[in-house]
Parts: C-alpha cells; sequence; structure tokens
C-alpha cells in the first residue's frame, strides 16, 4: 500500500535526520586524529566539489558575482562562526549533548526575527522560548559541576545559526540555493586553511581519514536533498517534528561508537527544548501561520558548512 504525502514526507524527515548526525559522528571521530581546522579544510573541500558540480548541472552558477550579495556574504559569516564553534564543541563533549542545545535553535530563531526584524510572536510563544531555553541551562549548567566551557561554544553555535538563517530568509528569491550553498562552502574551505596553522598545523591522513570525511560530505548533501523532498511531500506541521529524531540518532550514535551514556541533565534538558519547540509548532498551526520550510518551528539545520 503507497504511502500518504505526509507519511512519505516523515519518512524522508528521518532519512536526512540519519544523513546530519552520521556527518556529526563522523567528524567528531575525525577530531581524534586531526584538529578541527583540518576536518573543515577536507571536508568543505569535498563539499565544494560535490556541491559545485551539482550547482553547475543545474545552471546554478550563471551568475558567480551574486555570491558577494550582502545577504548572502552575511549568511555566509554566519554560518563561519556556527561551524567553528560547532565542530570545537563537537570535538569536546559528548554528541547528544551538543545536538540537544543545537534544538533549540528554531526557538532562536523566532526570537531573533521578532526582536530584529517585528515579525508577531504572541505571549505563548515567547513563554515557549524562555522555557526551551531554560531547558539549554539545565544542559550546560553554568556554576555546577560537570560544567564545561565547551558547553558555551555549542551555544554560541545556536547564536551564529540564528544569524545565518535570519539572513537565509532575506536572500533575494533570484539567488538560487546553490550558488548560495556553493559560496558557504567555498568559504569553509577557505576559513579551514587560514585556521589550520592556529589550530596546531597539518597532520598527515591516511586513505581512511580522507575517505571518511568525503563520506561526510556526500552525507551532508543527502541530508539536505531529503530535507527538501520531506518539505515538499506534505504537511510541514506533520513533517517538521519528524527533525527532532536528529537527538535520537545522536544518542545511539554517541552510546555506540564514544561510549557516551547521557546524564540526567542532559535527559532533562533535551526533553525541555523538544517539548517547547513542538508547543511553539502547535501554536504557529493555530494562529494559521503560513510557513516556509526555513520558518518552521521544527529544528532549524545544524551548521554543515553549506
Amino acid at each position: 500500500m503507497p504511502l500518504s504525502p505526509n507519511l512519505r514526507g516523515a519518512l524522508f524527515m528521518m532519512v536526512a535526520m540519519v544523513g546530519f548526525t552520521l556527518n556529526d559522528a563522523i567528524t567528531k571521530f575525525s577530531s581524534e586524529s586531526m584538529n578541527m581546522a583540518q576536518v573543515m579544510l577536507i571536508r568543505g573541500a569535498f563539499a565544494s566539489l560535490f556541491v559545485g558540480l551539482l550547482a553547475w548541472q543545474r545552471g546554478a552558477l550563471a551568475a558567480p558575482r551574486s555570491m558577494l550579495q550582502p545577504m548572502v556574504a552575511m549568511r555566509v559569516a554566519g554560518e563561519a562562526g556556527a561551524t567553528v564553534s560547532f565542530l570545537v564543541a563537537l570535538a569536546h563533549l559528548p554528541i547528544a549533548n551538543v545536538s540537544a542545545v543545537l534544538q533549540a535553535l528554531p526557538l532562536a530563531v523566532t526570537m531573533g526575527a521578532a526582536l530584529f526584524f517585528g515579525e508577531g510572536v504572541g505571549w505563548r510563544r515567547w513563554l515557549a522560548i524562555a522555557v526551551g531555553f531554560a531547558g539549554v541551562l539545565v544542559i550546560v549548567r553554568p556554576g555546577f559541576e560537570g560544567f564545561s566551557i565547551y558547553s558555551l561554544l555549542a551555544l554560541a553555535s545556536v547564536a551564529c545559526c540564528a544569524v545565518r538563517d535570519l539572513f537565509t530568509r532575506r536572500i533575494p528569491q533570484a539567488i538560487p540555493t546553490l550558488l548560495v550553498s556553493t559560496a558557504t562552502a567555498l568559504a569553509m574551505t577557505v576559513l579551514g586553511a587560514a585556521l589550520l596553522a592556529p589550530m596546531g598545523g597539518w597532520t598527515p591522513m591516511s586513505g581512511k581519514a580522507t575517505a571518511l570525511l568525503a563520506l561526510a560530505a556526500v552525507l551532508v548533501l543527502i541530508g539536505y536533498q531529503f530535507i527538501i523532498m520531506a518539505m515538499r511531500s506534505g504537511d510541514i506541521s506533520f513533517i517538521a517534528p519528524f527533525r527532532y529524531t536528529a537527538l535520537l540518532w545522536s544518542i545511539l550514535l554517541g552510546l555506540v561508537i564514544f561510549g557516551d551514556i547521557p546524564d540526567l541533565p542532559m535527559i532533562i534538558g533535551a526533553t525541555i527544548i523538544v517539548g517547547s519547540g513542538l508547543y511553539a509548532l502547535y501554536r504557529e498551526r493555530i494562529v494559521g501561520r503560513r510557513q516556509t520550510a526555513a520558518e518552521s518551528a521544527g529544528p532549524d539545520m545544524a551548521p554543515d558548512g553549506i
């Protein structure tokens, strides 16, 4: 029996989350043998190649000067800050903890849109935002035993991702998405090269290590493709919550690959954040707000360099 559009979209969304989370796991694994600048450089080079070829094949590179458009530049700057802080946090924290903090991203985007662009947000969604960030504090636990400075980098990544997503909304429709992705991937490659010496220099790589980072770039592209397929398949209010399955995959991969067992504060904080995000999504549906995929209160994407 064929799946309904909503169920098909939910399946596509879950596949996308598997792709993104596997990319994060490979990236964290790679950080055990090289610094994160080298990871950015190699993964970015492969992503630039793959995305660039796809953009060229679809005619998205016809006006390359559009990469210098101010909104594109601000979007790239946000992604750069998010990627650096995210990767350093990922190298030093359990993957599930970083993923849980990143689930607050849609709440941060909603708050930023209200504060800086005057978008209407009712008191119920403001309450959801406040509760969600309380959940972040439970995970980060500032001032308590178990606090890590790298948790603040995960939170900084959320802020930079919010900047990225807010400027993404304001990129002119005439500029192809694949052109923006190509510009971002190229910028992350250059940034990785620039940070290589300050972060410890080049480490010789085996063929296996290179292949793993190439696979990570492919997994990101697969994730984005399935996100697009999901959002074109059914009702966004039904599909978007399935983005939270990324947290489940992060917990599973952290346990299986890295031996990380989630502690109670992480579980409580993640539950609060996810609950707040789902409630915000519910309120958007109640008020009848028409959304694009990027505006959904489901969790936006972690920084993946494209």
